[in-house]
């Protein structure tokens, strides 16, 4: 990257540090922070700074139906740095229910002008599931539905971002009741997707993480596009690992340490929460990662104790029981990993634990011990069947 554009992102930088009141220092650790979490390449911060500070801030419009506020609460409280010193500047909040000061027909008006001054450049922000039973009479907005407030909205956006679970594929508003020959939420809600017909970038999550957003608009702002996705519309950056891939509890999962109830020494010890109903083997989310509401290293359910639930994923959170067994999605630990907590200059080398595996005949059944440690007894009894019957078969002969 030549030096001439490196100053101009100085030059920007300085720029923006008058604008907004924020350090210089600052606002270049979160165009490198954005950068990071996007996966994007050294020297991207720079391009992120350049665009932030003259790029012509986009107009939003962001729409809000079956929810309970919770995504924009959560961005609220953004802090590096806070909400109203950057993502404000950013971006032209032209229209949000919650945050605007206008109400009632002001509101609307609001609404109207900003998509008009801005047609086919304007990011429409969905929060909150849309009903579709009875025309979609459960939820309206100046006398208007969710349904034609939304298609009306999408149709000369620019982007279209569903964020949170219930935005992006139903979440809590779509869960099915406990009632006889319910097939449906009694509103039958339904994600923004599914309501337009076409693909739109998701941010699930009950709340979804505030940087999540805030790194999709900022590479929307770079380089006027959305990042790229996942099947689901979920962006790769954030949702392309398994909460279950870099959770600080891992270890104890490989080692088939786990904690069996609430407040049991397992529990207390920090040990594994698989047996207590985590659904991070089979929810994608970056949530280990980064972290939640800057409140300390324990900022997200699994870090202070609890299962994760899965409210990133369709068809796990809200729709398993909290407490059942998750579906382990991807490849089962070897038996040859060395203990949690190993001692200063003697950890166990890959020759030696291998050597100590074969001696106790660990390599042999270890898909059949670390089957029986997750609870999957019945493929453990299957695969342990047929090692007797091989090794019945070599006796015999």
């Amino acid at each position: 990257m030549g030096q001439s554009f490196l100053h101009e992102a100085d030059r920007a930088a300085e720029a923006i540090e008058r604008r907004l009141g924020i350090s210089r220092r600052e606002f270049l650790q979160l165009c490198a922070a954005t950068a990071g979490t996007l996966g994007l390449p050294t020297g991207a911060e720079a391009a992120i700074a350049k665009a932030v500070e003259k790029a012509k801030r986009p107009s939003v419009i962001w729409l809000h139906f079956q929810e309970c506020t919770g995504c924009s609460e959560s961005l609220l409280r953004a802090e590096h740095p806070t909400l109203e010193k950057l993502i404000l500047d950013v971006i032209s909040l032209d229209y949000h229910e919650t945050l605007m000061a206008a109400a009632g027909h002001q509101a609307e008006k609001a609404r109207k002008d900003a998509m008009a001054a801005n047609k086919g450049k304007y990011i429409l922000v969905v929060e909150g599931a849309i009903p579709t039973k009875q025309n979609g009479i459960y939820c309206k907005v100046g006398g208007h539905t969710a349904i034609d407030l939304v298609k009306e909205c999408a149709a000369d956006a620019a982007a279209v971002i569903a964020i949170g679970s219930c935005a992006s594929w139903g979440g809590m508003p779509s869960t099915i009741p406990s009632i006889s020959g319910a097939d449906s939420s009694p509103t039958g809600s339904s994600g923004v997707a599914d309501v337009l017909g076409k693909p739109v970038v998701a941010i699930p999550g009950c709340p979804p993480n505030p940087y999540n957003f805030l790194a999709t608009a900022v590479h929307f702002l770079t380089f006027g596009k959305l990042p790229p996705t996942d099947k689901l519309g979920r962006p790769l950056f954030a949702y392309g690992r398994l909460v279950h891939e870099n959770c600080e509890r891992r270890a104890h999962f490989d080692a088939g340490r786990f904690a069996m109830e609430f407040g049991d020494e397992g529990h207390r010890k920090g040990y594994c929460l698989y047996k207590l109903g985590c659904k991070g083997p089979e929810t994608y989310a970056n949530c280990p990662t980064i972290g939640f509401g800057d409140a300390g290293e324990g900022n997200w359910p699994v870090g202070c104790g609890h299962p994760c639930i899965g409210c990133t994923e369709k068809g796990v959170g809200f729709s398993k029981p909290i407490h059942s067994l998750s579906k382990v999605l991807n490849v089962s630990p070897p038996q040859q990993y060395a203990r949690i907590v190993e001692e200063q200059g003697r950890g166990a080398t890959f020759a030696s634990a291998a050597a100590v595996a074969a001696l106790a005949g660990a390599a042999a059944g270890g898909a059949a011990m670390i089957a029986r440690n997750l609870g999957l007894s019945h493929k453990a009894e299957e695969l342990e069947k047929a090692q007797n019957k091989a090794k019945n078969t070599q006796a015999e002969a």
